[in-house]
């Protein structure tokens, strides 16, 4: 049955694949959903302390994810090429996961009662964990995939399955804590991460000798622009998800609150607020996204997403002042959200050479960390100014300057190829 599914691309087998890059994904939303208002209210950070600790993550990936998809493109060792450290990242990464609320402990073990310094330990090592196993999560469904449409499938599912269980991990933040969604996020990336490595089976050779039409070169022109546009997106993203706590807190948290209530007012809009994101981009892609890049093409899709998503942004500056209003405007912003979690990613991979896939997933990751770094300075500015609305239209500007460098990409339909063969155990 396993060896069917994944010969024949079936549904069965893309969300089998996709489980991996879920079991990431659900530990990056506990992170989200969690780590801030962790920092803030049980160990006192202030914003911009909280901003750097969250540094400790885009550095990670920066060495993280290019080393492990360099090496990984020519590794072979337990059966695979990206299943070895598939294995290792994510059950490092579960273990990461536990550690997050018990930051305090840790630092009694280690010595150090500096929080913020312990902060960053652990935030390094989880995001260390989770970048030994992200990129090769993406990279094997590249791998195992034709070009165009069927590699499309395979990352809009991909976003589909990890934004289901992603919108789970807000909705147990919000209903049962983040204590509860800690505790069974720990066992989800686990599982998720081992389980489906014993139902695929990866090729030895990504590209065959042979085969010339499969050697394709880099088109580092177009590359550069994608980098450039998907990084100015996840500036002004990655802010949202590091700072938006403080708006809450300013903006929808009623003053004169019990400071227990108000944290834990605070701690369950970011939750819902962060469902809500999250349901509309996993709803979309393969509803919505798929069809209709069919239609104008992937990136008029993309360009179109991000400046929707820029509006949402504006909007919420300046008129998102009740919990409920501040939900319909995520809803916006997940329009965005749903492309820029799947089609990117469809769209460098027609673009790389194949035989070095793992090298270029980490290569289009740095458009991902640098921009994650620089959201550090955010807090600074934030620090400053009275108004935590600011954030939202330092959001809305990069998102608007991302749909504008979209239309510079070219979206040429790559050549039809034959269903790469595969099997599985």
């Amino acid at each position: 049955m396993m060896l069917d599914m994944q010969k024949r691309l079936n549904n069965l087998f893309y969300a089998t694949l996709s489980l991996p890059s879920t079991a990431m994904g659900f530990a990056l939303c506990i992170q989200i959903s969690a780590l801030s208002w962790i920092l803030s209210t049980r160990f006192n950070l202030e914003i911009h302390e909280i901003g750097i600790v969250w540094a400790a993550g885009p550095l990670a990936g920066i060495f993280g994810q290019v080393i492990i998809g360099l090496i990984s493109d020519d590794a072979w060792f337990w059966g695979g090429r990206r299943r070895p450290f598939i294995l290792i990242g994510g059950t490092l990464a579960a273990l990461m996961v536990f550690l997050l609320p018990r930051i305090d402990v840790v630092g009694k073990l280690l010595g150090i009662d500096d929080m913020v310094i312990v902060a960053v330990i652990i935030a390094l090592t989880l995001d260390l964990s989770i970048n030994i196993s992200f990129n090769p999560t993406r990279s094997i469904i590249a791998d195992l995939t034709p070009e165009g449409e069927a590699r499309t499938r395979g990352y809009t599912w991909m976003q589909t399955v990890s934004g289901f269980f992603g919108v789970m991990a807000y909705v147990i933040g919000a209903t049962m804590g983040n204590d509860v969604l800690i505790s069974v996020g720990a066992g989800i990336v686990f599982v998720f991460s081992v389980v489906p490595m014993f139902f695929i089976k990866e090729e030895r050779e990504l590209v065959k000798k042979n085969d010339t039409a499969a050697a394709t070169k880099a088109d580092w022109g177009q590359l550069w622009r994608i980098y450039i546009a998907h990084g100015f997106a996840w500036l002004g993203v990655q802010s949202m998800f590091v700072y938006t706590y403080g708006f809450i807190q300013q903006q929808l948290v009623p003053a004169g609150l019990e400071t227990k209530a108000a944290d834990a007012m605070s701690g369950q809009i970011i939750a819902y607020a962060f469902a809500v994101l999250n349901t509309v981009g996993f709803l979309l892609p393969a509803l919505v996204l798929a069809p209709l890049a069919r239609r104008i093409g992937r990136v008029h899709t993309q360009a179109g997403c991000i400046a929707i998503m820029a509006v949402g942004y504006f909007l919420i500056a300046t008129m998102a002042r009740t919990p409920m209003m501040l939900y319909a405007l995520m809803a916006v912003v997940g329009i965005g959200w749903s492309a820029m979690v799947s089609l990117p990613f469809a769209i460098m991979s027609d673009k790389v050479d194949k035989s070095r896939m793992g090298f270029f997933m980490g290569v289009f990751n740095l458009s991902v960390v640098l921009p994650q770094l620089m959201s550090t300075g955010v807090g600074f500015v934030l620090k400053k100014v009275p108004d935590q609305s600011t954030l939202y239209i330092i959001c809305g500007t990069s998102l608007t300057i991302s749909a504008a460098l979209w239309c510079l990409v070219k979206d040429e339909a790559p050549a039809t190829q034959a269903a790469m063969p595969a099997r599985a155990h």
